[in-house]
């Protein structure tokens, strides 16, 4: 099977500007991604408070991924034009999805970065694949887990979402845990970690695990 790839705009942007972009982002830019040859579909993480958006796209390979670079350029761009800020565009390898529920109305991410030699990353995707995701099925109100890996430079960013902000609020014990004592214990440096509302949920890609 082709490897499903994903492009990540995110936008440290003004508070006051995020219902606009992700208003944007579902009316405009899903519709317009949807008709491209080989496109999944589209996410959109988004932090009311902080300015925070992240608008990701899923491909069904590398090349579909590659040639709608330029195409999909001007949303980018629109969308950092509405949020304020400057758009770090990233493209990803889809390393690992596990979903056992559709993200609905209300639902609530946590997104991890974490680094490691580039040689090295797939004992990134082993520790939440092998380590993680076991427990999250078991937490009341998870919805999904992705795991995406940019592999020349070490990186890797596992995004679990949950129903509610009460659900995963429930589940932060368990995420701190990953974060300071398996992920440290693997050899993995966390290099961030952010929650958000999961404003738009149509990524569609398949299972992987």
């Amino acid at each position: 099977m082709a490897e499903i790839r994903a492009r990540s705009t995110e936008v440290a942007g003004t508070p006051a500007s995020v219902a606009a972009a992700v208003a944007h982002a579902r009316d405009e830019v899903l519709p317009a991604v949807q008709r491209m040859p080989g496109c999944l579909g589209l996410s959109v993480l988004a932090d009311p408070r902080g300015g925070r958006c992240i608008v990701t796209t899923s491909w069904r390979d590398g090349q579909a991924l590659a040639d709608s670079r330029e195409e999909v350029r001007p949303f980018a761009e629109r969308t950092a034009a509405l949020l304020g800020g400057e758009p770090e565009v990233r493209e990803w390898e889809v390393a690992a999805m596990h979903r056992v529920l559709d993200a609905g109305d209300g639902a609530r991410a946590r997104v991890t970065w974490l680094r490691t030699p580039p040689d090295a990353v797939d004992r990134a995707v082993d520790a939440v694949r092998l380590s993680l995701m076991p427990k999250l099925d078991d937490l009341p109100g998870f919805c999904s887990v992705s795991v995406l890996v940019r592999r020349d430079e070490g990186l890797t960013v596992a995004a679990v979402s949950y129903g509610s902000r009460e659900d995963a609020e429930a589940a932060a014990d368990g995420a701190r845990e990953f974060r300071e004592g398996l992920a440290p214990a693997m050899g993995l440096e966390v290099l961030d970690t952010a929650e958000f509302d999961v404003a738009v949920a149509h990524l569609r890609v398949p299972e992987t695990t």
